[in-house]
């Protein structure tokens, strides 16, 4: 093989996490050829150019998860990264807010996580003070979250892809790249490509939706799988604009792993209302109505589907039903504002979001990363993995170093 398709790492996946680590891998180690395969045209193509670009501030996690240090870490990072290399982002707070009594002991759950993760500058609100923030918003009580923010990560991503290409001329970044096998053989890993096979050392495999295929095609033993969840959002018409200044989240659901519909500014102007969380028929399907054969009838085949759904059916009916129907969704948002009327949304875009499925119907809540051989398998990165990219890729390059023996 050529000498110019041999390196010393191959990663598989060209979202913010992958990039991010191929970045912070090369500044450890500088002379080191690192390729990173994306199957897309162009990078950030799913997940992280289809989420609602939050700058999270890690006051919701479980303290002592990975979630909570490094979104913590890597929203510090991010930032100082984003004034460093002038990409455009808005550190502007967000309001968490609860409208009835059920919710407010939660609500002081996840402030007390807060200041347990070391989120700064958080403090409680009362009814008053969330009308001074968000005029139109009603609540009994909430929190302010002055450093939360919104960013482009598509723009962070490429802007990774720049570097990595300027500081490191050995390291690439290929997209219409799709691994479509990894030949294994006792020192080093042939990663074959419908453009040509290039020859890794090690791999890192970090594919988002498709996170858990492509690891077993490198061999990984896992029983766990990825399930796909659509996210609906309407925008705010010209007419509602004036209603929301910044972002504006519920108090989440205990029992649910997302964050519930919310209100978000985004920094290419315009905001956003959602999004729901529906099972999706295609893990890369954003239409109401995507389906595949395949990912349908794997997610059907794998028993912890069949278990998550038993035990969160009426939560996922609730969901669907919402996904259809203009009136349900706008009734979910007058929650947090009430003179919210149906002009002032319009159908706006949708995201999925991978999550791992544990074989007793459990999903698994935290980032999970796995060695196995000469590799390292990225299974599971949800949100706030945009926010930590640059925190994820830090420990990514702490576990190369280990298990790579790198030098």
């Amino acid at each position: 093989m050529a000498d110019t398709n041999n390196y010393d790492i191959i990663i598989v996946g060209g979202g913010i996490v992958g990039l991010a680590s191929a970045y912070k891998i090369n500044l450890k180690y500088p002379d080191k050829k690192i390729l990173v395969l994306e199957k897309e045209k162009e990078v950030a193509a799913h997940q992280t150019g289809h989420n609602s670009g939050v700058i999270h501030s890690g006051i919701y996690y479980k303290p002592g998860s990975y979630k909570a240090k490094n979104c913590v870490d890597g929203r510090r990072e991010l930032v100082s990264f984003a004034k460093e290399h002038n990409i455009k982002h808005d550190i502007c707070g967000k309001i968490i807010v609860a409208t009835k009594e059920s919710e407010l002991a939660h609500m002081n759950k996840v402030f007390n996580n807060g200041l347990a993760n070391g989120v700064e500058g958080i403090e409680m609100i009362d009814e008053k003070k969330i009308k001074e923030i968000e005029p139109y918003c009603t609540g009994i009580s909430g929190i302010w979250v002055p450093c939360t923010g919104i960013i482009d990560y598509a723009d962070v991503a490429r802007k990774y892809v720049e570097l990595i290409h300027a500081k490191f001329p050995g390291s690439k970044v290929l997209t219409e790249h799709e691994a479509t096998a990894f030949e294994k053989h006792s020192d080093y890993t042939d990663v074959v490509t419908q453009k040509g096979t290039f020859r890794g050392t090690y791999i890192i495999t970090c594919a988002g939706l498709q996170s858990d295929r492509v690891a077993r095609k490198d061999g990984a033993k896992s029983n766990t799988t990825i399930v796909g969840f659509r996210g609906d959002y309407y925008d705010l018409s010209e007419k509602g604009l004036h209603k929301v200044k910044n972002l504006i989240y519920p108090v989440p659901n205990p029992k649910f792993p997302f964050l519930g519909v919310h209100f978000t500014r985004m920094i290419q102007g315009g905001t956003e209302c959602g999004p729901n969380a529906v099972f999706v028929f295609k893990r890369e399907g954003y239409g109401k109505t995507d389906f595949s054969l395949r990912d349908t009838a794997e997610a059907f085949s794998f028993g912890g589907t069949w278990k998550f759904f038993a035990k969160h059916w009426r939560f996922g009916l609730d969901e669907y039903r919402r996904a259809f129907s203009k009136k349900l969704f706008l009734q979910r948002l007058r929650a947090l504002i009430p003179s919210l009327e149906m002009d002032d949304l319009v159908p706006g875009r949708a995201g999925v979001r991978a999550m791992l499925l544990a074989a007793e119907g459990e999903m698994i809540d935290d980032f999970k990363i796995e060695h196995s051989g000469n590799a390292l398998h990225i299974l599971n990165a949800p949100s706030p993995a945009a926010t930590a990219s640059l925190a994820i890729g830090n420990e990514v390059q702490r576990m190369a170093s280990e298990h790579f023996s790198l030098s």
